[in-house]
């Protein structure tokens, strides 16, 4: 997020400022008394939200031509408020009577699309979303030109206008109405609990918690960035927060520069997976799965549990390899300052309102706001306690609205066009036929869709954020994963975390490419040590499919099948990938470890606990006789 505490020194960061207040302001409000009329809702959030993001985003800002840029944006701008404010005076008509376009709503609708279409190029840095965006709309008009099964009878500019603007199914969609509620709540949620000291706390219970082990500073690295991770939402915000303090901490232990780029990189990607908050995919999963975000947080839980040990096992028995140190004891946190009660309590007083929330069966926006209520009374109460007095409270709860509002707008704008994108797909039927077109090509055969899933999913991905990832792939392929039976809760996973991973695979990876700039290292050698590093998770989608325990579905036998098969597989690929010799012999004996990793992929009891009788022996085994070998050594 941007730095709130900056002193505005321009026209536009005054600008900025204002709108992104006022957008904190309208979120919070409507987290709490409840949202606007379902279009009048969306239509003040994109206008807000557009608006903003030219503001934030400007065209040739800093160059020769500035002025046609600020000229363009402010017709753009004026383009897009048009069109929000006649929908918001039309609202109820177009409800009730499903009107025909006329040529001037044509006019309004193409110009939105538009802005939509130039915003979401430049929040991503790239042409592709706004392209497939585009080809999607050429698709629904032209379709009647096109052969074969992805043909279909073409829709002209009057009937594409009632679709896309003049009803809830394009630009004021389901995708819009998550972005303006929950996940708006949840991403001002997170901005409040950084501004109120969870940040440095977060920091500081990762640096006591890992920084004495070995390998203690990519351990710092992979807690703090999950830890971080969950309230931001973004894979390359995360890299960029955390990545700045982790980084050159492993550096300076003399740590490779791309083993360090890519523990960045891989820990801040598996943020976006860990519950409680986790990133803003899952608040849209909900809506399309059509089931409460607090159960997807459930299933979630031990996924990223797997994700996590994997991860710190793998980096564990590589720095135990390379000889990487730990964190000296004077550089560490004391537990007193990384439990300091004054950060503590904020924290507690949002883990209060959550649950309070909770227990009371409220909406996901209004629990997150008594979330925000219990954390923003405390600190405010602290600091009055403390002297701050309440011009200094008020500016801790402004920073925390402003920042909140400018963390929407990228992944506002994203779901904007996804919208567009999904609400001519339904009209077209180019899922049905993308999912007919899978099956057909799979035979049948559940693994071999699921592969070809997952490859799409992480092709689809490369060069944009995961949410928009996500919504792509999931709006068009996963019907094929579900017409072969599976629970659609799993197979949304499925495509969740093969879009999530898409961001550190190459050649197209954006978290590497930033964590590479900050460790100095080329970004091949760190996205090799990234697919390394992540290696297991790639592999953990499958399991959902194998057992459903994994995603807390089924009974409490189910589950623990699930955990224990999964704690064996990723210890068993985490030895692999580090190269540990198994039973201490050398050569080619790590290969060994795919005994127990390969009978977890079995869905039976006797496998299960037979791949975890062979773990054990091997572990046991192979730490005896690498005590037996450093005793010999001697000193």
């Amino acid at each position: 997020m941007s730095d709130s505490t900056a002193e505005p020194r321009t026209v536009r960061d005054k600008l900025a400022l204002v709108l992104a207040g006022t957008l904190g302001l309208f979120i919070l409000y409507t987290s709490f008394f409840g949202a606007f009329e379902s279009l009048i809702q969306r239509a003040i959030f994109v206008t807000v939200i557009g608006v903003l993001g030219f503001v934030m985003f400007p065209l040739g800002a800093g160059k020769p031509w500035r002025t046609w840029g600020l000229a363009l944006d402010v017709l753009l701008a004026s383009s897009l408020i048009a069109a929000c404010v006649y929908i918001i005076a039309h609202f109820d008509r177009i409800m009730t009577e499903l009107p025909w376009a006329q040529p001037h709503e044509i006019a309004l609708a193409a110009g939105a699309i538009v802005v939509v279409l130039e915003l979401s190029r430049r929040v991503t840095g790239s042409l592709l979303f706004p392209a497939i965006v585009l080809l999607s709309l050429t698709y629904a008009l032209f379709g009647h030109l096109i052969p074969g099964d992805f043909g279909h009878r073409g829709f002209d500019l009057a009937y594409l206008t009632e679709v896309v603007y003049l009803s809830d199914r394009g630009l004021w969609g389901l995708l819009v109405n998550v972005a303006s509620t929950t996940l708006a709540a949840f991403v001002l949620f997170g901005a409040m609990l950084l501004h109120t000291g969870a940040g440095q706390t977060f920091f500081d219970l990762s640096a006591r918690a890992g920084g004495k082990a070995t390998g203690g500073a990519a351990k710092i690295a992979t807690i703090a960035s999950g830890l971080f991770g969950s309230i931001n939402g973004s894979t390359v915000a995360n890299v960029a927060t955390t990545g700045n303090f982790t980084i050159p901490l492993m550096k300076r232990l003399r740590y490779p520069k791309s083993f360090a780029g890519a523990v960045e990189a891989v820990a801040s990607t598996g943020g976006q997976l860990a519950p409680p908050i986790m990133g803003t995919a899952a608040f849209v999963m909900a809506e399309l799965v059509n089931i409460n975000y607090w159960q997807i947080a459930l299933a979630a839980v031990l996924p990223a549990f797997l994700f996590y040990l994997s991860v710190l096992t793998t980096v564990h028995y590589v720095a135990k390899r390379k000889g990487l140190g730990r964190v000296d004891t004077e550089d560490l946190p004391d537990w007193r300052t990384a439990l300091n009660w004054r950060r503590m309590a904020p924290i507690l007083g949002a883990i209060v309102g959550l649950g309070l929330g909770i227990a009371q069966g409220r909406s996901i926006a209004l629990t997150a706001c008594y979330g925000m209520i219990g954390m923003m009374g405390t600190s405010i109460t602290l600091q009055l306690l403390g002297g701050a007095g309440w011009r200094g409270a008020a500016g801790t709860l402004w920073r925390s609205l402003v920042d909140g509002g400018r963390g929407v707008v990228t992944v506002g704008v994203l779901l904007v066009a996804a919208q567009v994108f999904v609400g001519v797909l339904n009209l077209t039927g180019f899922g049905v036929a993308a999912t007919s077109m899978i099956l057909q090509s799979a035979g049948g055969q559940t693994f071999v869709v699921a592969v070809i899933m997952a490859v799409v999913c992480l092709i689809a991905g490369m060069g944009l954020p995961t949410s928009a990832a996500y919504v792509l792939v999931a709006a068009v392929f996963a019907p094929a994963l579900i017409q072969q039976g599976l629970d659609p809760l799993v197979v949304h996973f499925f495509v969740l975390y093969y879009a999530t991973l898409s961001v550190i695979t190459p050649p197209v990876c954006v978290g590497v490419f930033v964590a590479a700039a900050i460790a100095q290292s080329p970004w091949a050698k760190v996205a090799g040590e990234a697919v390394r590093l992540a290696a297991t998770v790639y592999v953990l989608p499958m399991l959902f499919l194998i057992y459903p325990g994994m995603l807390a579905q089924g009974g409490l036998e189910d589950v623990a099948m699930a955990a224990i098969t999964g704690v064996v597989f990723c210890l068993s690929v985490a030895s692999l990938l580090a190269g540990r010799p198994a039973l201490g012999q050398g050569g080619y004996s790590a290969a060994v470890w795919l005994l127990p990793a390969g009978l977890a992929l079995l869905p039976d009891w006797s496998a299960t606990l037979a791949a975890l009788g062979i773990y054990v022996v091997l572990e046991l085994g192979t730490r005896a006789l690498q005590r037996r070998q450093a005793l010999s050594a001697g000193p």
